[in-house]
């Protein structure tokens, strides 16, 4: 029997604001210290959420958004808090 494998897609899970921001955590936490995990936790979330709507409310181009949040994006820090501000999200230090 031929074995069948399908990529996984965190936004197939993040159906609520709970999952996401349990997800951001977790890469946060596990981030190797170059922004990778976190930028692309953001971009699921953005397309859990919408890419046009996030894109819109973070004032960017959807096309914009998409190359920031890339696996090889290296989006400027206000790019970031932009798209934290749209997505409701606040970041806090402890």
């Amino acid at each position: 029997m031929k074995e069948r494998f399908t990529r996984w897609d965190p936004v197939d899970h993040l159906h609520t604001e709970e999952d996401q921001l349990i997800y951001l955590n977790a890469c946060l936490d596990e981030d190797p210290g170059d922004g990778s995990l976190v930028r692309a936790a953001l971009g699921d979330i953005a397309r859990a959420r919408g890419m046009t709507s996030v894109s819109r409310a973070a004032g960017i181009s959807r096309e914009g958004l998409y190359r920031a949040l890339a696996s090889d994006g290296n989006p400027e820090f206000a790019t970031v808090m932009r798209v934290m501000q749209a997505l409701g999200i606040h970041l806090r230090a402890a």
